[in-house]
């Protein structure tokens, strides 16, 4: 079978559920060896580990707030002693909330910044000698939100926004030894879909929403694709945001 990632090591945060943990298993699939950061999700963390470790694969799974500093820097340590390199990071992890614009706290616009923008900042910067040293990739999971202005979003759609600004400017300055590039998912659905859902995917040119298996995708494409592609964002959505 193909493992164009056989002998790679890749860090996902987020990564115990929903769209990490579909990313996570498809760089299983393709070979990597995978580790995987939760916060609150133990017990589907240790479920997706058995499921990793289903592909003949070597798993971590870690937990760290991604809100701590010191928690990201002993992270990325961890990782690098448990499997001796780092290829792939994976910044996935994130929180998604709606708010009217004039009723969003500064608690409510720092916390989604601290999660959003600033973690994938602190893990990038921690994980940057490791990368380097392998020549290695960082994929951001951003949002069709980071080039949309949704009116009931505005902290989250900036945050994302700053991160597809952020994965622009690592591609740039970390060039040529660490390539980066952005997935901006647009809407992803899983389990009963309500009808919300069914009215946005009535009004998706391919007439249907999006699936982790979608991003999960379109992240393999980056942690395989030629090294020369570098500070792209890709829009998986559909064709919902034309």
């Amino acid at each position: 079978m193909n493992k164009p990632l056989r002998g790679k090591v890749a860090l996902v945060t987020g990564a115990a559920k929903r769209i990490g943990r579909s990313i996570a298993l498809a760089l299983a699939e393709g070979g990597a060896n995978i580790a995987i950061t939760y916060l609150n999700s133990q017990a589907e963390a240790e479920e997706t580990v058995r499921s990793l470790a289903a592909h003949d694969v070597e798993v971590l799974a870690v937990r760290c707030d991604l809100r701590d500093p010191e928690g990201i820097h002993q992270t990325v340590s961890a990782v690098v002693e448990e499997f001796g390199q780092l290829d792939l990071l994976i910044n996935n992890a994130g929180i998604f909330e709606s708010a009217a614009l004039e009723d969003i706290s500064v608690e409510q616009w720092d916390t989604m910044f601290a999660t959003n923008a600033r973690a994938p900042f602190l893990m990038a910067k921690a994980a940057y000698p490791h990368l380097r040293a392998t020549k290695g990739r960082i994929i951001n999971i951003g949002s069709l939100g980071g080039s949309h202005p949704w009116a009931t979003h505005a902290h989250y759609c900036t945050s994302k926004a700053a991160l597809h600004m952020l994965s622009q400017t690592m591609a740039k300055a970390w060039a040529p030894d660490i390539s980066v590039n952005c997935v901006a998912p647009g809407m992803i659905v899983q389990g009963e879909i309500d009808a919300a859902y069914e009215h946005l995917a009535r009004k998706t040119p391919m007439q249907r929403n999006g699936t982790a298996e979608d991003i999960a995708a379109a992240a393999l494409f980056f942690a395989t694709a030629p090294t020369f592609i570098t500070g792209q964002l890709l829009t998986v959505d559909g064709g919902l945001g034309l």
